[in-house]
Formats: C-alpha cells, sequence, structure tokens
C-alpha cells in the first residue's frame, strides 16, 4: 500500500531514535527489570571454598572399598577444619567445607555408619561429589553481561557473587493519554454514544512489563485547547503514547496539535493489520507514538513498536519482539500488502503447541480479543499459511 512502512521498516526507525537513557546505581534487590548498563563482576570465587554436593562422609578415594574412623564431623558454615588424617573419614553437610586430605564424598546412603567407624562397600573417585572451588564463577568473572534484563536468576546470580549494587538504566518515564469526547470512566452511567475508555489501562500494562514507569493523564476531549494542554503535558516524559485521534476525521486532532508543539513525525501509516493509522514521532529526546484508537490495535501497537522502543532507550543489548513458535492449528489467509497478528489460543498437545485463531477478529473487539492469550504474525504475501506449518507468535498472557 502506497505511503505506509513495512513492519520492518517501520520498527528500525523506531530504534534509531531510542537512545539509551543515563544511567544510576541501583541496589542488586531492588533491581529486578531492570537493564545492566555495566557487566557485574563476581566479587569472590563461587563456591568460595571445595563444598560437600551431598551429606555424606568425606574420604580420600584410593582409601575405599574399606572401613574408615571417623575423625570428626563438618556442619555447613562451620570453621576451618584439622586436615583429614589417613585412615580416616570425616562426616559432612551439604554445602560444608571439604577438609584437606579428602578428595571424594560418599553420600550416606552408598555407605554404613556405625557411629565411629563407617564401611564404604565401593570404590569412590576422586572429586565425587565434591563442588571446586570457582566452579561456577571466579572472582574478577562477570557474573550478568551488560545489556542484561535482571530476572529472578540474575538477581539470585548477583547476590551470589556478592554484588550488592549494578549500574542500570533509568526507567523511562511513560505518559498515556486518551483522547475522545465519547469516552468516559468505567462505573460511570453512559448517555447515547459514549463508551467506556479501556485503553490507558490496557496499555499501561503493556509498557510497565517491559521496565517503564507509567502515568495514566486524563482523557483529553475532542478539542483543540483541551488536546494542547494535555500534549503539553505528555511531552515531558521520556516517550508519550497517545490513543485516538490519529486518522483522518474532522476531530482526530493528535498529529496537528502535536505538529505545533513541535514534535517532529518520522511516518505516519504502517503496513500492520490491526493498526494501519499509527504515527511516530520526536521532540528532542522525547519518543512520540500516536496509536489508534480501536482497543486492539492499542495493544497490537503498544507489543510490537512501543515495548521495543522502551527495552533500547534501557540499553538492552538485542531488542526483539519476543517472538516464540507454534503451529498453525487451521489455515491462517495471508494479506498480500500488510503483516497481520491474529488473535488466537495456544495448544499444547503431544506434538507442541498449536495455534487456534479465535471468533472475532476485528479491532474493536476487545473483550473477544481477551479470550486469547497469543497473537499469531501472518506475514504479507499471497496463498495462505497451512495447518501444521510453523508460525510466530508473541505470548498475551
Amino acid at each position: 500500500m502506497s505511503g505506509l512502512l513495512t513492519l520492518e521498516d517501520a520498527l528500525a526507525r523506531i530504534l534509531e531514535r531510542a537512545q539509551p537513557l543515563r544511567a544510576e546505581m541501583v541496589a542488586v534487590a531492588d533491581a529486578a527489570g531492570r537493564v545492566l548498563r555495566t557487566s557485574a563482576l563476581s566479587r569472590v570465587d563461587l563456591p568460595p571454598f571445595a563444598s560437600s554436593a551431598m551429606d555424606g562422609f568425606a574420604v580420600r578415594a584410593g582409601e575405599t572399598p574399606g572401613e574408615l574412623s571417623v575423625a570428626f564431623r563438618i556442619a555447613a558454615g562451620s570453621p576451618a577444619s584439622e586436615p583429614l588424617s589417613a585412615g580416616a573419614a570425616a562426616e559432612i553437610a551439604t554445602g560444608a567445607a571439604v577438609p584437606d586430605g579428602a578428595d571424594a564424598v560418599v553420600p550416606v546412603e552408598r555407605l554404613v555408619d556405625r557411629g565411629d567407624r563407617v564401611e564404604i562397600p565401593e570404590q569412590a573417585h576422586r572429586g565425587q561429589h565434591i563442588r571446586p572451588r570457582g566452579g561456577d564463577v571466579r572472582a574478577g568473572e562477570v557474573a550478568a553481561e551488560a545489556g542484561t534484563r535482571l530476572g529472578a536468576t540474575q538477581i539470585g546470580a548477583l547476590a551470589a557473587a556478592g554484588v550488592n549494587e549494578v549500574r542500570c538504566s533509568v526507567r523511562p518515564r511513560v505518559a498515556v493519554l486518551a483522547t475522545g469526547s465519547e469516552l468516559r470512566a468505567a462505573g460511570e452511567p453512559l448517555d447515547y454514544g459514549q463508551i467506556y475508555e479501556s485503553n490507558r489501562a490496557m496499555i499501561a500494562i503493556v509498557l510497565r512489563t517491559a521496565g517503564a514507569e507509567v502515568e495514566l493523564l486524563p482523557v483529553a476531549e475532542d478539542d483543540e485547547d483541551a488536546h494542547r494542554a494535555a500534549l503539553e503535558r505528555g511531552l515531558e516524559a521520556d516517550v508519550f503514547v497517545t490513543s485516538g485521534g490519529v486518522s483522518m476525521g474532522p476531530h482526530d486532532l493528535v498529529r496537528r496539535v502535536a505538529s505545533d508543539l513541535g514534535v517532529e513525525e518520522v511516518f505516519w501509516g504502517v503496513a500492520v493489520k490491526p493498526g494501519k493509522p499509527l504515527a511516530f514521532g520526536v521532540r528532542g529526546a522525547t519518543l512520540v507514538f500516536g496509536l489508534p484508537g480501536n482497543p486492539v490495535s492499542s495493544l497490537v501497537g503498544s507489543l510490537v513498536f512501543v515495548r521495543p522502543a522502551l527495552l533500547a532507550l534501557q540499553g538492552v543489548e538485542t531488542v526483539d519482539l519476543g517472538y516464540e513458535h507454534g503451529r498453525a492449528a487451521t489455515t491462517f489467509r495471508r494479506n498480500p500488502q500488510r503483516d497481520e497478528f491474529v488473535r488466537a489460543r495456544r495448544r499444547t498437545g503431544e506434538d507442541g503447541v498449536f495455534l487456534e485463531p479465535v471468533t472475532g477478529q476485528e479491532s474493536h473487539m476487545i473483550v473477544r480479543a481477551a479470550t486469547a492469550d497469543a497473537l499469531v504474525h501472518v506475514p504479507r504475501g499471497e496463498g495462505e499459511l497451512a495447518a501444521g506449518v510453523v508460525v510466530r507468535y508473541l505470548r498475551l498472557a
């Protein structure tokens, strides 16, 4: 379609302008969801000492099988024990330091404990059930790479490596505005021609999961002065997202008022369904997204275009849409001119994940969309995607 950018070109133009924000030091305990700007180095060898992987007895492997005297007993966290003498064994707990002289641990279930002696019926092997010092990471080695978004696993790794602070990107500040005189808050009575506003809360959830701090601005009526006041406020954020008012009707004021306020429009219109009349611009360092007002169009726009920009602003090393792969449960017809995102449900079977379109694919049908847990990407082109072929999808739930 003439004048419409492809999905790939639109994303490229957005990411060109999404330069990483400043960084700050953050306590590891508070860093979940943040993006590392500097690689974090381990402060210790991990484990810091050779430790037992099992409850059992530390021994010299060369003295097994056989019967050994019990020299002493070692609990996790105990101070350094004396070296293990020849012909002896030491009872040891999981995680406790292996004494000098021992080179294997025999689990309790593989021996006979007679109190002051243990009988070991099988040959032990050097290194058996011992975690070597630095086997996970050495002091000074990278515990988490720059550009990594920190989740539970990374937070645990950093804490174990003795890291208490990390240098992370600040969270992007995002303002979200819905426009339209017909919009009312849920719970208010509706007059004829009015509808409940749903887009702001929905968009906010998508953006918060991408690490943003989100402010919901009051709804702006279809009035030029109201739009100007709302847009001036929204343009103070790092990212400003509007919903509605970006088409070509007489009450679609967002693009014109934004231009009056100094927003440089980078593009308007993408070859994507739903969500064709999407606008993107910049004012200074502020990224400005004008999403269509139909709820599913706003959902797709926030997932496919705004979310990647937020990740780039935080310095994520490789920004992608987070596609997963499954198989078409039925035929998906392709659109020759536009990429489509089809709402679908995932069904897991012996042959993997299958994706079944839900009924009601029009862009205003947000309640029908709520029955879906995936957006299947159907690339533009001729023909169809046959049942059983591998397809890409974005997870909704």
